[in-house]
């Protein structure tokens, strides 16, 4: 029974690395190697990347009792 599965579809999809575009690697996906992943965290901690909000920076209005 040690037959090989040739037509397994892998878990999660091969998708380009979001930093350099190449193919991804299953130990760092979605990256394609830990130095990509690294970089694009360093984006993030610099504050690069910015989530955006629909929240303004005024104060809320206090409730009413």
């Amino acid at each position: 029974m040690s037959r090989k599965a040739e037509n397994v579809t892998p878990l999660r999809k091969n998708v380009p690395c979001p930093y350099c575009s190449a193919p991804s690697a299953r130990t760092t996906y979605p990256f394609c190697s830990s130095r990509c992943s690294d970089l694009d965290l360093g984006k993030w901690l610099a504050g690069s990347y910015v989530i955006a909000s629909e929240s303004t920076d005024e104060a809320l209005p206090e409730d009413e009792y």
